[in-house]
Parts: C-alpha cells; sequence; structure tokens
C-alpha cells in the first residue's frame, strides 16, 4: 500500500496540521500506516506529533514485532486490531481533539450521526440519507484488555468508520493516508455540528 519514506512524510506533514489544529497536543495521539509488504510504520512513544522527522516512526512487521530499536506507541495494539480486521484499511489515525473528549465524554452509548451532506466524505456512503454510529468505550489504561473489547467490536461490524474512546480522543481510519485524513476532517466537521446543535436554543 506504501512506501516507508513516502508515507511518513505524509504523515510528519499530518502531525504538523492536526497540532495546529489542536487536535494532537503536546505528545498525545499516535499515526501508522501499513506497508506495501504488509509491514506497519508507527510513531514512536511519547513523540510530540507537530514536530514529528524520519526517526519518530518505528517499523513492525505485520503481528507487531518490533523491527528497529525503540518502544512504539503504547497503543500499537489497538492499531493491529484494526489492520487484523479488515485488509483494506492502510492508515490509521489517533487524535486527542476537544471535540472528541467531550463528546465521548457526554454519551452514555454509541454516538449516531445523521443526515449530514457531509457524511458523503466517508468511504462507502453515497447519500445524507443514512446514519453512522460511532461507538463509545469506557477509558483503560489497560490497552489488552481495552483492545479485547475493540476485537469483539470489530468482529460484529463489516464497515466501521470510526471508534471513541470516553474523554480521551479518536481512532478512525481509511484506505490511505488521504483517505484517513479526508474522514477525520468529516467527523470533526461533524463532532463541531452535534455539539453546537445540543447547546442551540
Amino acid at each position: 500500500m506504501h512506501s516507508l519514506t513516502n508515507t511518513t512524510d505524509s504523515l510528519i506533514t499530518l502531525g504538523q496540521r492536526f497540532h495546529k489544529q489542536g487536535w494532537v497536543p503536546a505528545t498525545s495521539g499516535n499515526f501508522s500506516v501499513r506497508l506495501d509488504n504488509g509491514d506497519i510504520a508507527i510513531t514512536r512513544s511519547g513523540r510530540h506529533k507537530g514536530n514529528l522527522n524520519q526517526e519518530d516512526f518505528i517499523h513492525l512487521d505485520g503481528i507487531g514485532n518490533t523491527l528497529d530499536e525503540g518502544v512504539p506507541s503504547a497503543e500499537t495494539e489497538l492499531h493491529l486490531a484494526l489492520y487484523r480486521s479488515f485488509a483494506g484499511i492502510g492508515c490509521v489515525l489517533h487524535t486527542h481533539s476537544p471535540n472528541a473528549a467531550i463528546i465521548s465524554n457526554r454519551a452514555k452509548g454509541a454516538i449516531e450521526i445523521s443526515g449530514y451532506e457531509l457524511l458523503k466524505a466517508f468511504d462507502g456512503i453515497t447519500t445524507h440519507e443514512t446514519c453512522i454510529t460511532i461507538p463509545v468505550f469506557d477509558n483503560d489504561q489497560n490497552i489488552p484488555r481495552l483492545s479485547g473489547q475493540v476485537n469483539e467490536w470489530l468482529g460484529h461490524e463489516s464497515t466501521p468508520i470510526a471508534y471513541l474512546i470516553r474523554a480521551h480522543g479518536l481512532y478512525i481510519w481509511g484506505k490511505d493516508v488521504a483517505s484517513a485524513e479526508r474522514h477525520i476532517e468529516a467527523i470533526e466537521y461533524l463532532f463541531s455540528c452535534e455539539l453546537y446543535a445540543s447547546h442551540s436554543p
């Protein structure tokens, strides 16, 4: 799907853009891509996404073994769960935007969004007359346990779009970097609309 250098260059640019938007403050968030040979490149643990360089990515094989020295993101297993479940996923983005933190913290369960024209920004959706469901998982420092809950959900979904971790952030993905970028811009717009509507008279 991707060569290493070209893809990490794209993620470096995304990190700069997302940091300016306030979506990856401090050292929060993590990005990954699936490479042509099935390996994964993911941001290293504790790296500031607004200041990424080529050395801030670590190379993993398809089952998650590190092929470089260093420590990958603490949430690597959540990325791998998506790649294992869906061969068409080529990029996973995890961000900590204010919209994602607030809307997930207020939700009693899954978030449903319908009727907006921008729903057509997601791959496979061709009309605004649709409804997407985004589950909210409770935050958990035990990543294997959280990953187990996510895996169970993925096992019942044919075309999942994204999920939220309560008061934490968003996981979203796409067939490649450009698709994942489009999806995150669309979901952030939709979160803004839903939050604004909840406070409108």
